[in-house]
């Protein structure tokens, strides 16, 4: 999915999924995040990772959508995390406190 600013493209691996995100994740595009994981979890992928190593801001409706699916996971035994953060997703964790969380 894509718009001139937002991006995310996905990789199969075995039955995990890894999101590459890039972008701006903003109230206007979060939803293409949801529709990616969900969709993801529709196919029964267990474990989803998303890397965003390349966003340049994370918006609270972008966090809304990580925490929602981060507990659907666990609750499904499956698991959501975020790797290779880029600083400002580091800096948006830390003060919402779901770095520990989100980041293992």
């Amino acid at each position: 999915m894509q718009n001139e600013d937002f991006l995310i493209n996905e990789e199969a691996i075995g039955d995990s999924i890894k999101l590459f995100v890039k972008g701006r994740v903003t109230s206007i595009n979060a939803s293409a995040l949801d529709y990616q994981i969900n969709e993801a979890l529709k196919k029964g992928i267990s474990e989803i990772i998303i890397n965003m190593m390349q966003v340049a801001f994370l918006s609270s409706a972008g966090i809304r959508v990580l925490l929602m699916y981060f507990k659907k996971c666990k609750e499904n035994g499956g698991s959501l995390r975020v790797e290779n953060p880029s600083e400002n997703v580091i800096n948006v964790l830390g003060m919402t406190a779901l770095d520990e969380m989100l980041l293992k």
